[in-house]
């Protein structure tokens, strides 16, 4: 077996168990926003969520849990996740999206995620941030 199979043979089945499991999800999404709260260069994009961030939390938990291959939470308390619809009542253009992926981005290495876990998941998650853009 090459190099290259072998480290394919080692990588868990999923991203949710690759990320670490539901508390590993959840680590990072509270992580996310933890920088987003604080860190000034994310200003933009904390200025579109509410001002308590405990509901965002747990819906992005939810939503990425079931994106990583893990359960379906968020599909099971709210339906399919429209997240283009959903996000259309906020102005979402370049700049936060690029604080978005940053947040994220700055969240995953923190939090010590596999370097190519990080890159297979900004390669997705930046497919999407793009996609919700509106202006």
């Amino acid at each position: 077996m090459s190099e290259t199979e072998d480290k394919a043979a080692q990588q868990p089945a999923t991203a949710f168990e690759w990320v670490g499991g539901e508390a590993a999800v959840r680590g990072l999404v509270d992580h996310f926003y933890d920088l987003m709260d604080l860190e000034p260069g994310f200003a933009e994009l904390r200025s579109l969520h509410p001002s308590n961030l405990d509901g965002s939390r747990d819906k992005l938990h939810w939503f990425l849990c079931g994106w990583l291959g893990g359960p379906d939470h968020y599909i099971e308390r709210f339906g399919h996740p429209r997240l283009r619809a959903r996000h259309l009542p906020f102005r979402i253009g370049i700049k936060e999206r690029d604080q978005w992926m940053a947040c994220m981005m700055q969240a995953m290495n923190e939090r010590q995620l596999d370097p190519l876990l990080q890159t297979r998941l900004s390669e997705s998650l930046m497919g999407t941030a793009d996609w919700m853009r509106n202006v």
